[in-house]
């Protein structure tokens, strides 16, 4: 039978699948019966056949000959849970031998259960009805199990990672990172004046316009090792593995530029007519000597420095560069980077004073508007 039409077969009902293997005369009968029961049933005739369908249908149980025309059922058994996903399916094991040898090796092989023939079909029906009802707890209990897992690790408001998931995801990839000796980055972002935008719109309107901002990031970062979380109340923090400074300053500009262009309106900012971010960037290769709390402290040292400087703006702490050079220990820029460092850094501080000026206009228009609207009230 090809894997379309089984799939088509079994996929009409939602009644449980069992899964026979066994090539015996009396297995037509076993069929009708567990049928006849409600269930929906799927035979094959040998232990390929049986891994073949197993891992295409995936049934809630399968009922193993202990003796198949190419394998032991035991062998079978082991095979069968071998593949993850389906690693917790029961699986009872039909012998015609009652010795120990027999039954221990069922156990051995990892079968749910044994049962020796000839049996009580009412019996049988039993612990089918008993397995596959322990097979969905077990199921329901994984889904709740990862739900409340998500729900651990995930900020409520912007369904990004929350500060718990941050620590455990950079310790992760520092320890990753060391062993790779591969540049770890820290972006840390900060909503400008966000406590007077609480103020003039409303805390509903700063958890929209954080929601808004959340989703900005995740459609610029989307490497699946890039972990962004939310690191508090209007901070935002990004885990970039194998990612040098120019690639996390690459992100930075990214997203300060999709925030801006989402022109989230703040009227009472001291730096734009909208919504924006300043952002502090550290970046190293993890090793002995340095530890995930410098690294932090480097990525906060410098949004202090962005704010100082203006706000709405990025920058970058060299602290970790610089104890390597002085401690003499292998950096990751040649000489050629290190000039193309210093050119850019040329760029950001003409491209920052350019921002400045723009900054002093931008003000003075929203100072210009705030008299006009004055002297239309009067």
């Amino acid at each position: 039978m090809k894997a379309n039409t089984l799939n088509e077969s079994f996929s009409s009902s939602n009644r449980s699948l069992v899964m026979i293997a066994d090539n015996q005369a009396n297995c037509q009968e076993l069929c009708f019966l567990l049928e006849q029961s409600g269930y929906r049933v799927a035979q094959t005739k040998n232990g390929a056949e049986a891994i073949n369908i197993f891992q295409q249908l995936r049934p809630e149980l399968v009922l193993l000959n202990a003796i198949l025309p190419d394998m032991l059922g035991f062998e079978c058994c082991t095979k069968l849970l071998t593949f993850e996903e389906n690693k917790h399916t029961p699986i009872l094991i039909i012998t015609e031998l009652e010795d120990i040898f027999s039954i221990e090796n069922a156990f051995r092989a990892g079968a749910t259960d044994c049962i020796i023939k000839p049996f009580n079909y009412l019996i049988l029906r039993q612990r089918v009805r008993r397995l596959i009802e322990q097979s969905q707890l077990h199921q329901k209990l994984v889904a709740a199990n990862l739900e409340l897992q998500r729900l651990a690790t995930t900020d409520f408001l912007t369904q990004l990672a929350n500060r718990r998931r941050f620590e455990e995801y950079i310790h992760l990839e520092w320890r990753r990172m060391e062993r790779l000796q591969q540049p770890l980055s820290l972006i840390l972002l900060d909503v400008d004046f966000f406590k007077s935008y609480n103020d003039t719109y409303g805390h509903q309107a700063g958890d929209r316009a954080l929601i808004e901002i959340a989703k900005a990031i995740k459609d610029v970062v989307k490497r699946p090792d890039n972990l962004i979380a939310r690191y508090g109340g209007e901070e935002f923090a990004l885990v970039l593995p194998n990612t040098n400074m120019f690639g996390a300053a690459k992100v930075v500009e990214r997203i300060c530029f999709a925030i801006r262009s989402l022109a989230i309106p703040h009227i009472n900012s001291q730096v734009s007519l909208y919504l924006t971010l300043s952002a502090g960037l550290a970046t190293v290769i993890p090793n002995h000597i340095f530890n995930i709390e410098q690294i932090i402290t480097a990525a906060d040292k410098a949004l202090y420095q962005a704010k100082a400087a203006g706000r709405d703006c990025f920058k970058h702490n060299n602290l970790l560069l610089d104890m390597q050079t002085h401690r003499n220990l292998p950096v990751f820029m040649n000489k050629d980077e290190a000039q193309e460092f210093f050119e850019k850094a040329r760029q950001a501080l003409e491209s920052t004073q350019l921002m400045r000026e723009r900054t002093r206009l931008m003000r003075k228009q929203t100072r210009l508007m705030r008299e006009q609207a004055q002297l239309m009230r009067q």
